[in-house]
């Protein structure tokens, strides 16, 4: 996982992975303040909290190359959301790791167009990182998202845990892993 392996942008037939900018700020903020795309999290975003994340995000990028990409689509040059791979900060009982993780704005849901950008992020970590496994997790209810992992050759993993960034009894703290060698992602490649 070295600054060597640097893809600042990478290209799928209908999307870009791409270095965030200033113009995704905003679109970024209506996306995180839609209940619906935030109803697994524990709140909608501010908009300071919201330019924050994505200014972590320009980062990340900036430093190593790699991160949660901005995500354009092609046809419109709209900007939808995020894919990509994170290192996860919060101590988890499977740390340390390398996760994929999502967000789109709801008008591209239903589409494949997160599967599509997932699918090129994974390329990226196992292809060209040469990482062994890459994990996602998330609420136990949030069915989209881990209908998604399996779409994607995840398979969950018989350990569940309680997320550390929430407080015991919350609602969302219970989450399932989800993990993805990169055996079985080459063999479903091939």
């Amino acid at each position: 996982m070295d600054a060597g392996a640097i893809a600042m942008e990478m290209e799928t037939p209908r999307l870009r992975l791409r270095q965030w900018c200033d113009a995704d700020y905003s679109p970024f903020s209506v996306l995180n303040a839609d209940a619906e795309v935030m109803r697994f999290f524990p709140a909608p975003l501010t908009r300071a909290e919201s330019d924050a994340m994505a200014d972590r995000c320009r980062a990340l990028i900036a430093g190593r190359g790699w991160g949660p990409w901005a995500v354009e689509r092609k046809l419109d040059r709209a900007f939808i959301g995020f894919v990509g791979l994170h290192e996860p900060a919060a101590a988890l009982p499977f740390s340390p790791c390398v996760e994929i993780a999502w967000r789109l704005a709801r008008d591209a849901w239903g589409s494949g167009l997160a599967t599509e950008a997932a699918r090129a992020a994974l390329e990226y970590g196992f292809g060209t990182l040469g990482l062994d496994e890459i994990v996602s997790f998330t609420t136990l209810e949030n069915r989209r998202s881990r209908a998604m992992m399996e779409r994607l050759g995840m398979r969950e993993d018989a350990l569940g845990f309680e997320h550390p960034a929430l407080p015991p009894g919350h609602p969302l703290r219970p989450h399932c892993l989800y993990r993805l060698p990169r055996a079985t992602w080459q063999a479903s490649a091939a």
